[in-house]
């Protein structure tokens, strides 16, 4: 299962259907372009509140995945990476179904 969501995620990076790292997933969140947030599990509480107080005002979907920000960062060709914004619906639909395990 996380290897399949992160393969999603890395093909959602690489058709540029995400944004990338806290300060893009927030501007993403404030222009209203982020359907749904990732945080990794291994953020500080202070980023974590940050982008979870920010997505709670913006009414924009946010989770907490258990995957660290070093998995998540690889997936995306970066280092560490706390967290992502997915920009495109099919994407959501894709994770959606990679965390079911139907592929």
């Amino acid at each position: 299962m996380k290897k399949n969501t992160l393969g999603v995620i890395g093909l959602a990076a690489r058709a540029r259907g995400i944004a990338i790292g806290t300060n893009n997933v927030l501007e993403a969140v404030r222009g209203k372009k982020a359907k749904l947030v990732l945080i990794a599990c291994d953020v500080s509480d202070n980023t974590r509140k940050t982008l979870t107080d920010k997505t709670a005002y913006y009414s924009v979907a946010s989770e907490q995945i258990d995957i660290t920000a070093e998995e998540l960062g690889r997936a995306v060709g970066h280092n560490n990476t706390a967290a992502i914004a997915f920009t495109d619906e099919n994407f959501i639909k894709a994770y959606k179904k990679s965390l079911s395990g139907d592929n």
